[in-house]
């Protein structure tokens, strides 16, 4: 496949870092100056990885050799399909974000603190989709680690410090998981870039034992941030966070790249071949089957709307990783459409939260019974997005699912398709009673004077939920072309 040499990734990765330093020069006061900067430095950001979208759609790769330290380590960007699908999807997103961001912030204190590592861990998500190989990826991994940092414990009180204790923790656990890998892979093949098919064709003579291990290393590495279970507990601690950084650890950054890095794993370092061969996919595939149901029983449980959003998430990011480990074109094709779907409803779901939390004052669910009559709008995009996640036609969840259960029936995994539609039920037995209490039951909320909600949260919610209908109804001309070059390249 050719490869274009470019500097677009570089730039990609530089630009929100410019941004940041600009936000951090505005004085607090300056609120519009700032909140300016913050949107002119991610729109740039996402324009520049959207002008790489038809080199990749062309059939070619981008590339930039940055840094070379010695043989085999070296800074590396490569745009492949998987990588512009993260970075697209990432970067689109976090324009809305910071948006709505400018609303829900309005009158708190640390904005510049907040909008400063907001818009810098845009810089660490693009290197991480845009590495070439697994050095690059570690370095950015760990750089989105302490990027987000800050916004977990921004609010600074108790509660937030421990969270943001437990966060670092597990974060830097899997990173010092993924170096282990690493150094290893460096000595049986001296240059772990990302290949498809798997860089690791040549060492089918090594001990087997060795290639197991580094092969559950690296995926548990990522996994942690993927939120896999069990090294899941630091996602529910995170919710401390506001609702526009957990609609960016949920929908857009830090799980995402987590899941990221385990497909890279299965498809690029490792290869359908050598997993065949290893038999350490039935292996995987218990430990994500069970955090499928067992994140859907939890979200059950819970009564305050965050916490049951990313007990949510934890279920559905396994959703995305079954899809790969079916080892299936399908499979494959359903798990990725699924990082593009997931990303717009849950962003949806945790902006319509973060909306009721902040009108409101309002966090648990038998608090809102009602609030359909004071929220309409809103409550209507939060229906889309659980709807969507259930899977329910013409919203674009259904999109996924239905590859995910047709690659369980390539692969020959009966076991599959009965986890999913399980955990379908379960989805529909947490979210739609939400609905139906906002709609109708009784509850203290009246019909709203004005608008239900400032118009930079109302809107961005808007446009998401309708995009959320938008990519259902006309799939085979958005996400499955897009999608399909990923497949091609792999398979």
């Amino acid at each position: 496949m050719n490869a274009a040499m470019s500097f677009l990734p570089l730039w990609a990765v530089c630009l929100p870092v410019l941004g940041a330093i600009a936000i951090n020069r505005i004085p607090e006061a300056q609120v519009k100056a700032r909140n300016l900067t913050a949107l002119a430095a991610v729109t740039a950001t996402f324009a520049v990885v959207a002008s790489m979208l038809p080199v990749i759609l062309g059939g070619s790769l981008v590339e930039l050799r940055l840094i070379r330290f010695v043989a085999g380590l070296e800074l590396f960007f490569r745009v492949d399909a998987l990588g512009i699908i993260f970075g697209i999807t990432s970067s689109f997103l976090w324009i809305f974000a910071i948006i709505y961001s400018t609303g829900y912030m309005s009158r708190q204190a640390g904005q510049r603190r907040y909008f400063t590592f907001f818009v810098i861990s845009m810089s660490a998500t693009m290197g991480v989709a845009f590495s070439g190989n697994l050095f690059t990826m570690y370095i950015f991994f760990e750089y989105l680690t302490l990027c987000t940092y800050p916004l977990v414990i921004h609010s600074q009180s108790e509660e937030a410090t421990r969270s943001g204790i437990k966060y670092i923790a597990y974060c830097f656990g899997g990173g010092g998981l993924i170096l282990f890998s690493l150094i290893i892979l460096q000595g049986l093949v001296q240059n772990v870039s990302f290949v498809p098919g798997g860089v690791l064709g040549a060492t089918l003579g090594e001990p087997r034992f060795l290639l197991v291990v580094i092969f559950f290393m690296a995926v548990l590495g990522f996994g942690t941030k993927g939120a896999i279970m069990p090294l899941h507990s630091w996602l529910p601690a995170a919710m401390v966070a506001p609702a526009p950084v957990s609609a960016l650890l949920h929908a857009v950054a830090v799980v995402k790249s987590g899941i990221f890095g385990m497909t890279r794993v299965l498809y690029f370092i490792y290869g359908p071949e050598m997993l065949v061969k290893l038999n350490v996919m039935n292996y995987l595939a218990l430990i994500v089957c069970f955090t499928i149901i067992t994140a859907s029983v939890l979200a059950l449980r819970q009564n305050v709307l965050k916490l049951r959003l990313a007990y949510s998430t934890i279920g559905q990011l396994a959703y995305i990783t079954l899809g790969s480990l079916m080892l299936t074109p399908a499979g494959l094709l359903g798990g990725v459409i699924h990082i593009i779907n997931h990303a717009l409803l849950k962003i949806v779901l945790f902006f319509c939260a973060g909306t009721v939390i902040r009108v409101t004052g309002k966090t648990k669910i038998d608090e809102i019974n009602g609030i359909g009559r004071r929220m309409p709008i809103t409550m209507l995009a939060f229906a889309v997005g659980g709807l969507g996640l259930i899977g329910v036609l013409p919203i674009n969840g259904y999109v996924s699912k239905y590859y995910l259960l047709t690659g369980a029936l390539q692969a020959d995994r009966f076991v599959f398709i009965i986890v999913m539609l399980t955990s379908a039920i379960l989805n529909a037995m947490y979210y739609l009673p939400i609905v139906v209490n906002a709609f109708f039951r009784e509850g203290e909320f009246e019909k709203p004077r004005g608008l239900e909600a400032p118009l930079t949260m109302l809107v961005p919610i808007i446009i998401l939920a309708v995009l959320c209908i938008g990519f259902g109804l006309f799939a085979h001309k958005t996400t499955i072309p897009l999608v399909e070059h990923v497949v091609n390249y792999v398979f």
